[in-house]
This record gives structure tokens, C-alpha cells and sequence, in this order.
């Protein structure tokens, strides 16, 4: 009896020394319910968590993400950003075509309820734009797997540009993007959907920025990425259809790099 008691004791004396895990900024927003069992699927290979943290991204800040598309990381976070700081979407241009102002159209009234995502401020991210939003107003922007798109339309060294004026003097550029090994061929990063490490950095290091880390949260050792329909062979777009989908499916999405950049305070 004095042996139960004792350890009861000490159970619960080591219950109360341990602290707490305090929740991180994004926790509430990546469980939300608004967001759909596919989406949230996701996170296992997008660990939207650990990228956020990494990148520094905090409530009260001034957030611009270039081309967010369906909004899987407006989902996590604007409502995160919701009455302390400010979410911008950097959108395509709706002056270019009818098509990017019916997709500018969409994204707003996707993510219309106040009540969930707040006040999402609009940016503007494209060929002849001046700028994303009032030079020197971010405190951070962040790109998600678009760095290759820009590359395919000539318009990635631009793009950096774009940025580093977007924002504050020790403001943060994230970057997560398809990881292309350094031993392929260049000519690859125009077809395959896959970057060079070394390439991204150079397009940082030209429009003025200074590397601070990179992580590898986002790596995959799965991916060779050497696809004849490239990257979007992988999940989720699975570009072959039903051909060899289990085998893709198991490979996981793309293996990626994770860079953390910084506009010089002076």
C-alpha cells in the first residue's frame, strides 16, 4: 500500500514539472474545419507547420504569398493573420486576360467569409506589374512551388526583383520549390518543373538578398525527379493517369528545397 501511494506521488509530482507545449500560431488554422480532408491530407508532405516556423512567419506581421492558386496555404495562413496582422494575395493581373480576371474573381469569392479569414488584402504579381504591393511594406513574402513557372516565362530574375522591393529592410523571402539535383543538365529547369538550389540562390543573390538558412523539412529522397512528364508526374497531379499511380503515389509529392533569404536592414 505505501509502495502504490509513493508512486502515485511521484507521478504526479513529475506531471506537474513538465511544462506545457505551447500551440504554435498555425495549430487552430491547420485543423480548421473550413479546410477539406484532401487539403488537410496534404500536410504530411507540405508541413505547413515547421515551414512557417522556419521562415519566421508570426501573427502581426504583413504577409504577402505570390500566386497562392487554390489558396491551400490562404487556408492555414490568413485566418491565422485574422485581426492582428495582414494576408495579402498576390493575384495575376486581371487587366492581362479574361482568364486571370475570372481567376482573381474566384479566389475572392472563395475566401469572402470574414469570419473565418478576415480582411485578405489584393497584390498584384505579373509581367509590367511595378509593384506587388507599396514598396517596403512586407515584413515577409513567401512563394510556393512557383519559382519554375517564372523560369519557363523568363521572368524569374524579375520576380526577385518584385520582392525584394515589396519589402521592409530585414524583411524575409521564403522559398519552397522542386528540387532539381545540381549534376542535371540546366536545359532540364525549363521542362521538367524542377529548380537548381544553386540557381534559386543566384536569383536572390542578384535582386539583393542575403541567404540566411535552408532546411530540408520539405525534402523528399523518394523523388528522383527525372520524369519524362516531370514533376507533375508525382502526386497530386499524377500526370501519366492510372499508369504506375501506385508507384507514384508511394514516391510521395516532390522532393523540395527550403530557403530562408533577407533584404539587407541597410
Amino acid at each position: 500500500m505505501i509502495r502504490t501511494i509513493a508512486f502515485a506521488t511521484a507521478l504526479a509530482v513529475a506531471a506537474v514539472s513538465v511544462p506545457a507545449i505551447a500551440a504554435g500560431p498555425f495549430d487552430a488554422a491547420i485543423a480548421g474545419p473550413w479546410r477539406s480532408a484532401a487539403n488537410k491530407a496534404r500536410d504530411a508532405h507540405r508541413h505547413p507547420a515547421q515551414t512557417l516556423e522556419f521562415f519566421g512567419i508570426k501573427p502581426g506581421q504583413t504577409v504577402v504569398e505570390i500566386s497562392p492558386s487554390g489558396g491551400w496555404y490562404t487556408e492555414i495562413i490568413a485566418p491565422a493573420m485574422k485581426g492582428t496582422g495582414t494576408y495579402v494575395a498576390a493575384l495575376g493581373n486581371p487587366l492581362a486576360s479574361m482568364a486571370a480576371a475570372k481567376s482573381v474573381e474566384n479566389y475572392k469569392a472563395k475566401f469572402a467569409d470574414k469570419a473565418i479569414y478576415g480582411d485578405i488584402a489584393i497584390g498584384v504579381m505579373g509581367k509590367g506589374v511595378a509593384d506587388i504591393v507599396p514598396a517596403g511594406s512586407a515584413d515577409a513574402v513567401l512563394t510556393f512551388r512557383n519559382v519554375h513557372n517564372w523560369h519557363m516565362s523568363d521572368f524569374d530574375q524579375d520576380a526577385f526583383m518584385l520582392f525584394f522591393k515589396a519589402l521592409k529592410p530585414g524583411g524575409t523571402l521564403g522559398v519552397v520549390e522542386h528540387r532539381l539535383p545540381e549534376g542535371r543538365p540546366d536545359a532540364a529547369m525549363k521542362t521538367s518543373g524542377y529548380m537548381k538550389v544553386s540557381y534559386v540562390k543566384a536569383l536572390a543573390a542578384k535582386a539583393g538578398f542575403k541567404l540566411v538558412a535552408e532546411s530540408n523539412v520539405n525534402a523528399n529522397p523518394k523523388d528522383s525527379s527525372d520524369y519524362p512528364k516531370g514533376v507533375w508526374t508525382l502526386p497530386p497531379n499524377y500526370a501519366e493517369g492510372e499508369t504506375d499511380k501506385a508507384k507514384y503515389a508511394a514516391i510521395g509529392e516532390s522532393d523540395r528545397m527550403t530557403l530562408k533569404f533577407m533584404k539587407p536592414k541597410a
